[in-house]
């Protein structure tokens, strides 16, 4: 039996392009039929990159590529693409209609490989998977197809160099903000960060470096585990996992001190003095606005939902709870389509989120199904919102506040703001009592 699943939150395994487009001067050349590479733009959307949007190289497969194959098409507009684009990596992308045809990808790629081009290829089919599985597909087909082939010295470590797999570029609407946090902290520690996406990154110059690092950095549930588990096999490279973002005071303070015990290389006096600091700072923010906060603690919501991805969910849940005091509603919803492997994890951490609080994960798609099961429970105090746009009535419907941080972010313009780290936390604590004060006129 079929089932209509309403609002989407991510992309078919395609919206990979979006990746690509984030690594600077990389092109996607997308072997798919007409609207695909649009449509997935429209839904990730604000901002092309360096040769995104309307300018990626398209196929545009239709009936007669069905049916007497696509390759000879594909082969002309990779020759096109190299000669009007000047780019450092091109990355060859399927869609459904050459999968199921079984266009040969990999040889018309690997001829241009062979030619000494930059290319690389990823099968990914929009049918597949989604773009969350596939972030991590088009990894490996870079470290594997590209990084092997031309980085130096692969076997010396540069001592304090680390690569960090952490917010998937547009699927996270924040992701330049939260490199840019991230990227920042590390250096603080000591640590010299491959960010590998976005203005903070070198660009391939810093791909060709991933395998000398020292260690590998995943901040997220379950999205770039595939790769440090692919870069520790491939170079014996090891990894630090830690499952939601950090945001605020207690968790990126967490986060930072478990960083500098992991890395060997890192001074653990001068970490420690970088993060001291650092904390001092994000509570003198706090204590400024103490008197604020207190006479307008009846104004605020008492109770938050989550409708987001389960690296977001947690970590925000965490900080609103044990920073902020807003209680989390009894169920909270990842929408990230969640492998079933690792959701125990997400449901412990949601078990334990405080020593006197807990709240129940649920995994869902449907988003249509989650806002009903919220308006069936809708809760007698003011409630705050973290999901997309498509939340905007339910918050109208139950008098509640929205705060827009998943896809679709329809409703606000991002350009560097992010919420993870000690900056994080403050702009998160800036937009939600924004929204808490523009209803009071």
């Amino acid at each position: 039996m079929s089932k209509l699943i309403e609002q989407p939150r991510y992309s078919c395994a395609l919206g990979v392009q979006q990746s690509v487009i984030a690594i600077k001067r990389a092109v996607p050349v997308v072997h798919a039929g007409p609207g695909c590479s649009t449509k997935i733009h429209g839904l990730l959307g604000q901002g092309e990159g360096y040769a995104g949007g309307s300018t990626i190289p398209c196929t545009n497969s239709s009936e007669s590529e069905v049916v007497f194959g696509g390759e000879k098409k594909l082969r002309g507009v990779i020759e096109g693409a190299f000669k009007v684009i000047d780019a450092d990596l091109f990355v060859v992308l399927t869609g459904c209609t050459s999968d199921i045809v079984g266009d040969d990808v990999g040889q018309v790629t690997r001829d241009f490989q062979n030619e000494g081009r930059p290319i690389v290829f990823a099968e990914t089919g929009g049918f597949k998977s989604n773009n969350y599985v596939s972030h991590d597909l088009i990894l490996k087909a870079i470290i594997e197809q590209y990084v092997d082939r031309y980085a130096e010295n692969k076997d010396q470590v540069i001592p304090g160099l680390v690569n960090v797999f952490a917010s998937i570029p547009y699927q996270d609407p924040y992701w330049i903000g939260n490199l840019q946090e991230i990227k920042r902290l590390l250096t603080g520690i000591g640590l010299t960060p491959n960010i590998l996406f976005g203005p903070e990154s070198e660009g391939v110059s810093e791909w060709l470096t991933i395998p000398r690092a020292e260690f590998n950095i995943v901040i997220s549930a379950w999205p770039g585990l595939k790769t440090a588990k692919l870069l520790k096999r491939k170079y014996g490279t090891p990894f630090y996992h830690f499952p939601y973002l950090p945001v605020g005071g207690a968790e990126t303070g967490r986060f930072l001190r478990e960083i500098a015990a992991f890395g060997e290389s890192v001074d653990a006096t001068q970490a420690e003095a970088f993060i001291s600091n650092e904390e001092y700072k994000f509570y003198t923010h706090i204590e400024r606005t103490a008197d604020f906060m207190l006479e307008f603690r009846y104004g605020i919501p008492r109770v938050f939902y989550t409708i987001l991805d389960a690296t977001y969910a947690v970590g925000l849940s965490k900080f609103l709870l044990n920073e902020l005091g807003i209680i989390p509603a009894e169920t909270q919803y990842i929408v990230d389509d969640t492998p079933e492997s690792y959701r125990e994890g997400i449901r412990q951490q949601f078990a334990s989120i405080s020593d006197r609080r807990s709240a129940k994960a649920e995994f869902s798609v449907d988003g249509g199904d989650i806002q009903a099961k919220i308006r069936q429970s809708a809760p007698k105090q003011r409630a705050l919102i973290l999901g997309s746009g498509w939340e905007r009535d339910l918050a109208t419907d139950i008098g509640g506040d929205l705060l827009p941080v998943g896809v679709p972010i329809t409703y606000r313009l991002i350009l560097n703001g992010g919420y993870a780290g000690f900056n994080g936390g403050l702009r998160l604590i800036e937009d939600i009592y924004d929204r808490v004060l523009h209803t009071y006129r």
